[in-house]
């Protein structure tokens, strides 16, 4: 999960990242709006935890511009503001939710990740493509009931795959959803996580659920949308990958 966090209170951000990244989320964080919708034209989130009064506008401006350009990343705005006119601003110009400050921890990380759900269309958290399912609060991931042990990147990796399944994410998507933008490695090195996610899910009978759309990236198989892609999977160019051969 990759999120940005609009906020310019030092002491509210310290906390917000610990919480986020003790989960496994991948944060960008901004304290101005100027920054914020540079970031959101430029990269993909999942989800954007906006204040309401920030240095140079009101958070208000950043939904209505978002909104107003068909940018649908879902918006969790967390603001000292508590009384009911500003909850009801910023819930009619488009934002998702609204929780106010201070806030428990445990009570915004479960708001985040049932945000992200719902815009994904899954209703709770148990979350799956064919015979695989993942549980998003233990991060326990099975195919065909087996468990199955994965690395923190596989297991982003594959979060996202069936989050977005039936859609083609290219390996920058990948890149920037596990580094966010910082030290990141060569991109073939996604070649190699998706190659080794497939030997474990193959391992347990769920192979051929990642497939590969050439000259584009990957996708979660769905099997009504992959009858309109033409892919391919080539396990002699993984097995390459994998090997360095």
């Amino acid at each position: 999960m990759r999120v940005l966090v609009v906020e310019d209170d030092v002491m509210i951000i310290n906390d917000v990242l610990d919480v986020l990244k003790s989960s496994g989320a991948v944060v960008d964080q901004v304290d101005t709006s100027v920054e914020a919708l540079d970031l959101i034209n430029h990269y993909e989130y999942d989800i954007i935890l906006l204040d309401i009064i920030l240095p140079d506008a009101e958070g208000y401006e950043i939904i209505k511009k978002m909104r107003a350009n068909k940018i649908d990343v879902p918006i969790l705005v967390f603001s000292g503001l508590s009384r009911p006119q500003a909850k009801v601003k910023a819930l009619s110009l488009g934002a998702d939710d609204f929780i106010t400050k201070p806030y428990d921890k445990s009570e915004l990380m479960a708001r985040i990740k049932a945000i992200v759900r719902r815009s994904n269309g899954f209703s709770h958290h148990i979350i799956g493509s064919g015979d695989i399912s993942i549980n998003t609060e233990s991060r326990e991931v099975k195919a065909k009931n087996k468990i199955i042990h994965l690395t923190n990147k596989e297991y982003s990796i594959l979060e996202l795959l069936i989050l977005r399944k039936g859609f083609v994410l290219t390996k920058e998507i990948f890149l920037n959803h596990l580094y966010g933008g910082l030290d990141e490695p060569e991109i073939k090195i996604i070649d190699v996580f998706i190659c080794k996610l497939r030997k474990k899910l193959a391992s347990c009978g769920a192979d051929n659920s990642v497939v590969t759309v050439w000259g584009k990236g990957y996708m979660m198989k769905d099997d009504i949308v992959s009858k309109n892609v033409n892919f391919l999977i080539n396990s002699e160019s993984d097995r390459k990958t994998l090997h360095g051969v």
